[in-house]
């Protein structure tokens, strides 16, 4: 990569004054999985310190089939909400088009969990195509394209799609469970601890074992992101048109604030525990190496030219978005106290980077990273207050809703 500044780089240490132990790197594979793997990763650490475990892994195929399942039904109802307009309507052709891709947000994550639950890696495998979707999310969603068009003209004959949908959910059902097998209704969870004594509870429902084993609190955790933009003014709350997978479930919100006030955020709340959080990984990054750093790469000397865009403009001008969800596991500090360098646990596997594990600069961290899930003691009085108002909808192709649409 000749861009690569090694030098430059070297000031990218894997040394950390804040550092949280966690388990091996996972690997999504050939999927846009992310934002699942990134949150069964902050689930499985409070597994491990209940159960006493050294490594361990949920299923993330479980928790993608259901959501596979559930914005298969989200789709068909936005089918039915928007029938009167024309196809070709801008979001109409939105809904069309990004009907059912991997991605993600954590109140999606939210939803899936409070319905259905999780099950140990062991309880529901990963499968050739559950970690290798491109091929079946597009006959699938063909599929989908293809009902759609018949509950259109069905509704504009005045007939009622309702008992269609219902067929077409029995049809998409059956699909998922060839593709990713078919999801546990219990589950016998049997581990060994570091102690190596072994253990075994039968017969658990995976909301049960969730209830039993992580007990998190989902709602006690809110999305804020740092969108610098004139049309979401700070201090506000958030949500995307036409965003989601359970209907019925968690609303997508966000409160939005400025850069400090997030790093503030998520350095307290890293005193206790991980964060989940996304970004754009396809600027100034180097897989190989485990490195997003903006100033170990000289693009600016090699091309010429200089790159001045502002975080605004890049969102404004469509030049960059949230691409990918990863996990917050450490931060250093230099020796004005500010946070110069984040530790990263993604999910792209073990055999890369620092064995999975990133490392991203501040000016990097300041430019690309637009969301974090923080714990609402974390937050003051008047972002407290701002949960309370209701949201601010922003069009279903803003930015912020982009890590919805990863591939």
């Amino acid at each position: 990569f000749v861009a690569y500044d090694p030098i430059a780089a070297g000031k990218m240490k894997y040394h950390f004054a804040v550092d949280i132990p966690t388990m091996e790197a996972t690997n999504q594979k050939n999927s846009g999985r992310c934002w699942i793997f990134a949150a069964l990763n902050v689930f499985r650490e409070i597994i491990g310190k209940n159960c006493n475990i050294k490594t361990f892994e949920l299923s993330e195929n479980y928790v993608a089939f259901w959501d596979k399942f559930e914005k298969i039904n989200y789709f068909l109802e936005s089918v039915i909400d928007t029938a009167e307009r024309e196809v070709d309507e801008r979001t109409v052709s939105w809904i069309l088009q990004n009907a059912l891709s991997d991605g993600g947000q954590w109140d999606m994550i939210v939803s899936l969990v409070n319905k259905y639950g999780v099950v140990p890696m062991e309880s529901m495998p990963e499968t050739h195509l559950s970690s290798n979707t491109r091929v079946m999310n597009q006959m699938i969603l063909m599929r989908l394209r293809e009902h759609a068009a018949m509950m259109r003209t069905m509704i504009a004959d005045g007939k009622n799609a309702a008992a269609y949908k219902d067929d077409v959910l029995k049809e998409m059902y059956d699909a998922l469970i060839i593709c990713f097998g078919r999801p546990p209704q219990t589950i016998d969870f049997e581990y060994t601890d570091k102690d190596k004594n072994y253990h075994v509870e039968r017969n658990l429902t995976p909301k049960a074992f969730y209830d039993k084993y992580i007990n998190l609190c989902l709602d006690d955790y809110v999305s804020i992101i740092n969108a610098p933009t004139q049309d979401k003014p700070y201090g506000k709350l958030y949500t995307v048109k036409y965003l989601g997978n359970v209907i019925g479930g968690k609303e997508i919100a966000y409160i939005n604030v400025d850069m400090e006030t997030l790093k503030e955020l998520i350095i307290a709340q890293l005193k206790d525990e991980v964060v989940w959080f996304g970004s754009d990984v396809s600027k100034f990054g180097n897989r190989e190496k485990g490195v997003w750093d903006k100033a170990s790469f000289g693009f600016e000397k090699i091309l010429n030219m200089p790159f001045g865009i502002t975080k605004e403009q890049q969102l404004d001008y469509r030049d960059s978005l949230m691409t990918h969800a990863m996990v917050i596991t450490g931060v250093n500090f230099d020796e004005s106290g500010k946070a110069d360098r984040w530790k990263i646990q993604n999910s792209w596997g073990k055999e890369k980077a620092f064995d999975g594990y990133h490392v991203m600069g501040a000016e990097w961290f300041d430019q690309y990273v637009y969301q974090a899930v923080i714990h609402k003691k974390h937050l003051s009085d008047d972002l407290l207050i701002s949960l309370k108002d209701a949201p601010i909808e922003l069009e279903p192709w803003d930015p912020m809703g982009a890590l919805a649409y990863c591939h």
